[in-house]
C-alpha cells in the first residue's frame, strides 16, 4: 500500500514537471505583440540654486548626460541671478519644432526636449512651463533672501541673540556662587558621610566637593551649549552662511536622533535585562534567607555544619550572578560588535594569565572552609607561626601572635602546611599542656610525681578534672626525665599558663628540698653546698665535709 502511494505521488510530480516545461502554443488568431527597444536609463541629475535642488533632468541630449545638462543649467542660472537688472518675470517659454526653450532675454537658460517629456510623461510645452514656474519662484526667493531688508533684519536678530547670550551667561555666573554657598551650608546637615558600620567610606567634605564640581561642570556644559546654539543661530540670519548653520545644527541633531532611535529600538532588551536583574535579586534574597536560617540552626541539614552556611551562600550567590551575566550578555548594547568581543577575549586572557596565584588561593580558601581545620579565634600553629586566627578570607588567613604581630598567610600556603589547632578539642576534651624536668636518681620517683602534680594543680587555668598525670619518658645515665601533663580549657593563654607552671614546679621542688638537675649540670657532692636556695634550708644546715678513708694495701 505504501509503495503504491509513493509511486502515485512520483507520477503526479513528474507529470506536473513535464507540463510546466512543455512549450505553450499561441492562439492562431492572436496578433503579434510589438517589442519596444528599451534604452538604458541614466541616473537623473538635479539643477541647483544656492545649494538647494530645483528640478530634475532625466534624459540626455546628444552626448550630454543628465548630469552635464544639470551642471550647465545651474551655471547659467547662477550667472543670471547676479545680474542686478534681471527680473524673474522676464523668463519666457518659446516653443519650436524640436525643443521648447526657457529664455531670459537673449540667453537660453534651458531646452526641454521630447526625451524630457517622455521621461516625465508630460507634454513638452507643459513641462517647460512647469520648469519655468519653478525657476521664477526660486529666483524670487533668492532675491528676497539677499535683499537689504532681509540683511538688516538679520543684523537686528543677531544683536538680539547676542544680548540674550550675554544675559544668560550673566545669570549663570550670578547664581553659581549662591548655589555653591547653599551646598556648603548643607554639609553636616543634609550631606553626611557615607559609613558602612563603623568604617567611613566617604566623608562629607569629599561628597560636598564632588557635588560642587558637578555643579561647575554643569555650568560649563550649559555655557558651551549656549555658544553652540548661538553661533548657528546667528549664521542662519544671513543668506551667505545659512548653509553653514544648517550643517552645524546637523552635527548635534544627527547624533541625538541616532541615540534616540537606538534607545527606542533597545527598549525591549532593557526590559529583558530588568527582568533578569529582578529575578536574580529576589532569588539571591531567598537563598540568603535559607542559609541564614541554617546558620542560626533553625534549619538543620544532616552532614552540613552551620558554619558552612555563610561561605556556601557566597559561592551560590557568585554562581547565580555569573549565570545571570551569561544570560544577559547577548542583550547588552554592542555585544555583537567585533570590538566588544575582542575586548572581552583580551580581558579574559589577561585575567587568566595574571590571576593564577589568586585563583589557587581562592580554591585553597574554599577547601579550607569545608575542611573545618580552624575557625576565627582558634589558637593554631601554621608552619612556624603560632597565634590566634583573626580573619579568614578566600585569599588569605591572618594570625595574631602572642606579641600582637599580625601575620598574613596565603591560603595556598596554609593548605600545603601542617595545621596544628590547639582550640578544636579544648572545650570537649581539654588541651594537654606538658613540660619535662630531669631529676637525679637520688630523688624518690613517687615524691617527684607528687611535687609535679601539686605544682600543676596550683597553676591557674589548669583543670582539676581530668587530673594531671606524670610520665617518665626516659631513664638516662645521670637522671630521670619526668613529664607533667595537665589539662586546660583556655588555649589562648597557654603561654602564660606554661610560665606559671614552671614557676610552681620550682617552688614545690625547692620547698621539698629536691634538686632539679639539668642535663648539663653536675656537682661534686663532698664539700659543696646544695643547689637548694638558702631560704629553703634549715638554720642548722652545713655543707658536708670531705671524707677521706684509708685503703689497706694488699
Amino acid at each position: 500500500m505504501v509503495r503504491t502511494l509513493l509511486s502515485l505521488a512520483l507520477f503526479i510530480l513528474m507529470t506536473a514537471t513535464m507540463a510546466s516545461a512543455a512549450p505553450q502554443k499561441k492562439p492562431v488568431d492572436s496578433a503579434p505583440i510589438p517589442v519596444k527597444s528599451i534604452a538604458p536609463q541614466l541616473p537623473e541629475a538635479q539643477v541647483e540654486l544656492d545649494g538647494k535642488p530645483l528640478l530634475a533632468i532625466k534624459a540626455k541630449v546628444l552626448s550630454f548626460s543628465p548630469e552635464d545638462r544639470a551642471k550647465a543649467v545651474s551655471s547659467r542660472l547662477a550667472k543670471l541671478i547676479k545680474d542686478p537688472l534681471f527680473n524673474a518675470e522676464s523668463l519666457k517659454v518659446m516653443d519650436s519644432e524640436t525643443t521648447t526653450d526657457i529664455v531670459a532675454g537673449d540667453t537660453i537658460l534651458m531646452s526641454v526636449t521630447e526625451a524630457d517629456a517622455r521621461a516625465e510623461d508630460k507634454p513638452r510645452l507643459a513641462l517647460a512651463e512647469e520648469y519655468a514656474a519653478k525657476i521664477r519662484m526660486a529666483v524670487v526667493t533668492h532675491n528676497k533672501a539677499y535683499s537689504m531688508r532681509t540683511i538688516l533684519f538679520g543684523a537686528l536678530y543677531s544683536l538680539l541673540a547676542t544680548l540674550a547670550l550675554i544675559v544668560a551667561l550673566a545669570v549663570i555666573n550670578h547664581f553659581l556662587p549662591k548655589i555653591v554657598a547653599t551646598i556648603e551650608s548643607w554639609r553636616g546637615a543634609y550631606i553626611r558621610s557615607i559609613r558602612i558600620q563603623s568604617i567611613e567610606v566617604v566623608n562629607e567634605e569629599r561628597i560636598t566637593a564632588l557635588i560642587i564640581s558637578l555643579v561647575r561642570g554643569i555650568r560649563v556644559i550649559l555655557m558651551l551649549g549656549l555658544f553652540y546654539l548661538y553661533i548657528p543661530l546667528v549664521l542662519s540670519f544671513f543668506p551667505w552662511t545659512r548653509g553653514m548653520a544648517t550643517q552645524l545644527f546637523e552635527y548635534i541633531l544627527a547624533p541625538i536622533e541616532k541615540v534616540g532611535l537606538s534607545f527606542v529600538s533597545y527598549l525591549p532588551n532593557i526590559f529583558f535585562l530588568l527582568v533578569i536583574g529582578a529575578v536574580t535579586h529576589y532569588a539571591i534574597k531567598f537563598i540568603k534567607f535559607l542559609f541564614s536560617e541554617v546558620e542560626k540552626q533553625t534549619i538543620t541539614i544532616p552532614g552540613f555544619y552551620h558554619d558552612w552556611a555563610d561561605p556556601t551562600f557566597k559561592i551560590v550567590r557568585f554562581l547565580m550572578i555569573a549565570f545571570a551575566a551569561v544570560v544577559a550578555f547577548p542583550y547588552l548594547p554592542g555585544s555583537d560588535s567585533p570590538a566588544f568581543k575582542g575586548v572581552s577575549v583580551f580581558l579574559g586572557v589577561l585575567f587568566s594569565l595574571g590571576s593564577t596565584s589568586a585563583i589557587s588561593n581562592i580554591v585553597a580558601g574554599v577547601i579550607l572552609t569545608y575542611m573545618r581545620a580552624f575557625k576565627l579565634g582558634d589558637r593554631v600553629k601554621i608552619a612556624d607561626t603560632v597565634g590566634d586566627v583573626v580573619e579568614k578570607t578566600l585569599l588569605v588567613t591572618r594570625i595574631r601572635t602572642i606579641k600582637n604581630v599580625d601575620v598574613t598567610v596565603p591560603n595556598a600556603m596554609v593548605l600545603g602546611s601542617h595545621i596544628t589547632n590547639f582550640s578544636s578539642s579544648a572545650q570537649s576534651y581539654g588541651l594537654i599542656l606538658h613540660t619535662t624536668v630531669t631529676i637525679g636518681y637520688d630523688a624518690p620517683w613517687r615524691q617527684v610525681h607528687e611535687l609535679l602534680i601539686s605544682a600543676a594543680l596550683a597553676t591557674e587555668n589548669i583543670l582539676e578534672l581530668p587530673a594531671p598525670f606524670v610520665l617518665q619518658t626516659s631513664l638516662d645515665d645521670f637522671y630521670v626525665s619526668y613529664q607533667i601533663n595537665a589539662y586546660t580549657d583556655k588555649p589562648s593563654v597557654m603561654a602564660r599558663t606554661y610560665s606559671e607552671l614552671h614557676q610552681n614546679i620550682q617552688e614545690k621542688f625547692n620547698e621539698a628540698g629536691v634538686e632539679i638537675m639539668s642535663p648539663h649540670y653536675s656537682s661534686l657532692r663532698d664539700g659543696n653546698m646544695t643547689t637548694v636556695p638558702e631560704s629553703y634550708l634549715s638554720d642548722s644546715y652545713k655543707p658536708p665535709p670531705f671524707r677521706v678513708s684509708k685503703v689497706d694495701a694488699e
